[in-house]
């Protein structure tokens, strides 16, 4: 798909997706780019959030579908990467904010409500702020999204709360996000990760370079869909467990349900989900470099591979020991990373697979949805009064 002209493309209904995919190494070092270009505002900002109240700050990663998965991939690495004495991070869906507040958010407890949008314009989104303004005492507002115009961007604008931090170059125009999902995943690392800004841009370069190798081996995770396959189920370890529900989810989109989907985190699988797999399931496994966290990873992998209950058990995994000896897509030849920077070429692997699948079914990557009921930005949500 990559080396095929836009011509080719367009007639599968594929170009826009296929580019957004491929450029988004590119779209890294922007990204780098917009974390240095703000590094000032952000330690400012940050710093009055602080100042709300003692002892650490409430941080509430929030959106919903693949903007939820971003909190979800990048809270589990900032628990022990970011500065904890500071900041208690905390993954909450927009769609939860809004239908329990109660359940999810801590009047009591001062809050930074961190916000992933690819356009801004869903209801809960915007509801999600709305809530949390009428319910905690004490709360500021960091919006990390994608489209300057949407309205996230623009209601914020002039709040004294509020930051917004744009990427608007990820605002992906195809259904299904893909470099906004892995730049806001980026970007929110950047913000709170305690590593030195010269550590953070070596992996930002290596993750792109990364990015770049999947596209030139497309050919490989092709391999992987040559058979007969009507399933795929995507596991994982820590940031990795978000980054399996993501991975799924655009199997989902792009094919439009005609292909069952699963996931889960590596241990979690036996206790009942692993009923998903027969012989026409593709098991992908995303290896942590972690080496205590890698032995769970591995032993998943060998265990279905062992037990042949799958079409594939494939492994998408840097080489290092133990690597699973098995079918994988390996990345060799580079320093290990850190999980929250090695699930940006990780997830291209995902969105490869999604984007061959989808043509394979029939189906078209830049349309999925032929009735429409599924839409690029979620309709027919009512926002019910919250009172407090």
């Amino acid at each position: 798909m990559f080396e095929k002209s836009v011509k080719e493309l367009k007639a599968l209904g594929a170009d826009i997706t296929t580019a957004e995919i491929a450029q988004q190494p590119e779209l890294w070092v922007d990204t780098l780019k917009i974390y240095e270009d703000n590094l000032d505002a952000i330690e400012a900002f940050l710093a009055s959030a602080r100042a709300m109240g003692e002892g650490r700050l409430s941080v509430v990663f929030t959106g919903a579908g693949t903007s939820d998965y971003v909190g979800d991939t990048v809270g589990p690495y900032l628990r022990h990467a970011g500065d904890v004495s500071l900041y208690d991070f905390k993954p909450v869906a927009t769609t939860d904010i809004v239908s329990a507040p109660r359940d999810f958010l801590n009047p009591d407890e001062p809050t930074l409500l961190v916000s992933f949008a690819r356009s801004g314009n869903s209801p809960e989104s915007l509801a999600a702020v709305q809530v949390a303004k009428k319910f905690v005492r004490n709360v500021k507002f960091l919006n990390i999204t994608c489209a300057p115009e949407g309205k996230l961007a623009v209601e914020s604008a002039d709040d004294p709360d509020a930051l917004t931090l744009l990427i608007p170059r990820a605002n992906d125009k195809g259904f299904a996000m893909t470099g906004s999902y892995s730049c806001m995943t980026l970007l929110t690392t950047l913000v709170f990760d305690a590593a030195s800004l010269e550590q953070k841009r070596a992996w930002v370069e290596q993750a792109a370079k990364m990015g770049e190798a999947v596209v030139a081996r497309e050919g490989e995770v092709a391999a992987f869909l040559a058979g007969d396959f009507n399933r795929v189920t995507y596991l994982g370890s820590g940031s990795f467990v978000g980054l399996a529900q993501e991975s799924q989810l655009k199997i989902l989109e792009l094919a439009h349900g005609l292909v069952a989907t699963s996931w889960d985190s590596s241990m979690g699988y036996r206790h009942g989900p692993k009923s998903f797999v027969d012989d026409k399931t593709l098991v992908f496994v995303f290896m942590n470099n972690d080496a205590y966290t890698r032995q769970y990873d591995l032993d998943i992998l060998n265990e279905i591979n062992g037990d042949q209950i799958a079409q594939k058990t494939i492994a998408v995994q840097q080489d290092v020991a133990p690597a699973f000896e098995g079918e994988s897509f390996t990345f060799d030849g580079y320093d290990a990373l850190p999980e929250a920077y090695l699930a940006l070429p990780f997830v291209m692997v995902a969105q490869t697979v999604s984007l061959l699948n989808s043509v394979r079914v029939g189906n078209t990557p830049d349309t999925p949805s032929p009735t429409g009921t599924v839409n690029r930005v979620v309709k027919g949500v009512t926002i019910h009064e919250f009172e407090a």
